[in-house]
């Protein structure tokens, strides 16, 4: 669900008239045309989510410029977008939070005929997110993954020989936290995925809207706090490749190429990524059009790139992220589709749950649950 899924260089929208805040991005005015008149897509995704070449071979192809800004949780995706006139063509949000998103009426419905290229896309993934989006009549797939721990070995072990590297534990229990919070824990600052884990890890449904079971959740989070040392939804993938924190609660490719970071620095340091046994959630990420978007044209034709299989497997490849797209999976590196932290297993998926859209009490319980846990009050 983040990423963002999700890198962050964070550009939280600075639409100015000339230059986007670190992406370049127009303001609202400017979105339909550049320069001379030459069409202009507004892209809003999340930090460091594309390979490096996607935007530029766009361009090339279509003779579209690209503008894009950047975020790095699904909350500020929101409030821009339920806002209004928020200037962008393409947006890329997780399927539970633009499950409630299409109820407000964020988004245009899909013209298929424009979208031959949807023809690629894995039914089997697009019926799962049918459940966030019904008839997948908004939103394609871009990429999809798992919540869980990214971890370093070797840090955690000097201080618990016997750790439970494979559970929810490791974060939650407070007599294992306290012995590993000398080496560092972060969690995703992610409200609704925060809980969820805390929810597997007492073996609810993570989609629970019970309000007794957000008290169990808010007093299991209270235990945990004097150990954890960051909140970061994007932050933590340079600190563990570092060896700054040897755990975080993460998306499984951010982990992932932080893991290929620390490889690449060759100082010993060895990142690992665990779904943990008592289950956590799968997440979507989706590609949409707002119902106000300035071009809908160039948003089309950018949906319909990214559907190509050469184009997504090539982010894929470079971001360690799965893709929903069939035709692109014999392009995909070999280390990458036998990669069960990127592909899990069929008996993985099955402790896997589709994260729902959660009631709108429920999203402002939990948000006051998760300010109070931060702020330690």
């Amino acid at each position: 669900m983040f990423s963002v899924h999700r890198t962050a260089i964070l550009a939280l929208v600075c639409w100015l008239p000339l230059h986007g805040c670190g992406g370049g991005g127009k303001s609202a005015g400017a979105a339909a045309a550049g320069a001379g008149g030459a069409k202009v897509l507004n892209l809003y995704i999340w930090s460091d989510y594309l390979a490096p070449s996607t935007l530029q071979d766009f361009e090339k192809q279509t003779g579209i410029k690209v503008h894009s800004a950047y975020f790095d949780t699904n909350e500020t995706l929101e409030t821009k977008l339920l806002a209004g006139s928020s200037g962008f063509d393409i947006v890329v949000p997780t399927a539970s939070y633009f499950e409630r998103q299409i109820r407000a009426g964020a988004y245009l419905a899909l013209d298929k005929s424009r979208l031959p290229n949807s023809m690629n896309m894995d039914p089997q993934l697009m019926a799962k997110v049918a459940m966030n989006d019904p008839d997948n009549a908004h939103g394609v797939i871009y990429l999809w993954g798992t919540n869980g721990i990214g971890y370093n070995e070797k840090m955690v072990k000097a201080l618990m020989p016997d750790a439970p590297l494979d559970s929810w534990r490791l974060v939650f229990d407070p007599a294992v936290a306290a012995k590993v919070a000398k080496c560092g824990i972060s969690l995703l600052d992610s409200p609704a995925e925060m809980l969820r884990a805390v929810y597997s890890y007492l073996g609810k449904d993570p989609n629970s809207q019970s309000a007794q079971d957000l008290v169990q959740a808010e007093a299991v989070l209270n235990k945990i706090r004097p150990y954890i040392r960051n909140f970061s939804s994007s932050e933590y993938i340079e600190a563990l490749a570092n060896g700054d924190l040897c755990i975080s609660v993460g998306y499984n490719g951010d982990v992932l190429q932080a893991r290929d970071r620390a490889r690449e620095a060759n100082k010993g340091t060895e990142i690992k990524y665990a779904v943990p046994k008592e289950g956590s959630i799968l997440w979507f990420d989706m590609l949409a059009i707002p119902k106000d978007a300035p071009d809908p044209d160039s948003a089309y034709a950018f949906m319909n790139y990214m559907m190509t299989p050469q184009v997504i497997a090539d982010v894929s490849n470079f971001k360690r992220y799965a893709d929903a797209n069939a035709a692109s999976q014999p392009l995909l590196l070999p280390a990458l589709k036998n990669d069960p932290a990127i592909y899990p297993p069929p008996d993985q998926m099955q402790k896997l749950v589709l994260q729902k859209a959660d009631s709108p009490e429920q999203t402002r319980a939990v948000t006051r649950v998760w300010q109070k846990f931060k702020t330690g009050q």
